[in-house]
């Protein structure tokens, strides 16, 4: 049925346990998953705030680290389970675009995504990555709690 299951990753708890229920099911139906990991386009900036050249270049390099951590230890978990993995760092300011986009490059006929993931106050005044992925997807999604 599933041939290609795309695993996003924000290294949050929920987005691990998503993660290792992806894999399992990629293992149990013989499908193939890409993990996708989305930095920020543009650092966020706040009105009025200098900020240095260095300081953004080293959150992007912070930023760019963390996403490539959470992708390695997505791939080593689908290693272990005998489950071909791609991994896949975008970056855009829009991490529910991303991921459809992915899916859509990519061929994926599954998304497999936590309830929700990193985003505290951010995450209730704009709404869940996982429910802007759900609205706008053509792929179908399996939604982790």
């Amino acid at each position: 049925m599933f041939k290609h299951i795309l695993l996003p990753t924000d290294g949050s708890e929920l987005s691990d346990k998503a993660i290792e229920q992806g894999i399992r099911f990629a293992k149990s139906i013989g499908a193939n998953v890409t993990s996708l990991s989305v930095m920020p386009g543009q650092p966020t900036l706040f009105y009025h705030a200098r900020i240095s050249p260095e300081a953004l270049e080293e959150a992007a390099r912070q930023s760019k680290q963390a996403a490539e951590s959470y992708l390695d230890s997505v791939k080593k978990l689908a290693q272990d389970a005998g489950v071909a993995c791609d991994v896949v760092l975008e970056r855009n300011d829009s991490a529910y675009e991303a991921i459809i986009y992915v899916a859509e490059q990519k061929g994926c006929d599954l998304i497999v995504m936590a309830s929700h993931g990193r985003g505290g106050v951010g995450a209730l005044l704009l709404g869940s990555e996982t429910q802007k992925v759900l609205t706008h997807s053509k792929v179908p999604v399996l939604v982790v709690r």
